[in-house]
């Protein structure tokens, strides 16, 4: 990938890094997502444990396959030297129409040149009605009213309401 933003991260830069695999993630393009990550990359997402680009690529077609009208946001927690840690909601609906929006942490390891060889990521998620959503799928809402704010904003908002 071009324009790679390298380690050792400064606050601007893990939260340049941090807005670029969220916006990379928003594209639903499993072939392009994967090539931000090393060829050896190891994952644990939930239950799930890989390796490898092709092994990545082909986990984000099964999930993008499922996981319809998909819109994600991440949010910087940490960052130090080469490793940043991310807090992120998502929400999606199932082909029977049921929304659903998850809540999790993931930790990221990048090599010398930018790319993550390492995704740790925990994920709860919780049923919702449509009526619930607080993400909007075209991006027309401002992002200040989109995105959580505030100490545990992600961990207070469960969209039970």
């Amino acid at each position: 990938m071009s324009n790679q933003i390298k380690p050792p991260f400064t606050r601007e830069s893990a939260l340049a890094k941090v807005q670029r695999g969220e916006d990379l993630w928003n594209s639903k393009d499993p072939a392009h997502v994967a090539l931000a990550y090393t060829p050896d990359c190891t994952w644990r997402n939930r239950n799930e444990f890989f390796q490898g680009r092709e092994a990545i690529e082909a986990f984000l077609q099964r999930k993008w396959q499922r996981e319809l009208d998909y819109r994600l946001y991440k949010e910087l927690f940490s960052f130090a030297g080469n490793r940043i840690a991310v807090h992120f909601r998502y929400e999606y609906r199932d082909d029977s129409g049921q929304w659903y929006r998850a809540f999790g942490n993931e930790h990221w390891v990048f090599d010398e040149d930018g790319l993550m060889s390492s995704r740790d990521a925990s994920i709860n998620e919780v049923a919702i009605r449509a009526d619930q959503r607080e993400i909007a799928l075209d991006g027309a809402q401002p992002r200040e009213q989109e995105k959580p704010t505030g100490e545990g904003a992600y961990a207070n908002d469960t969209g039970l309401k």
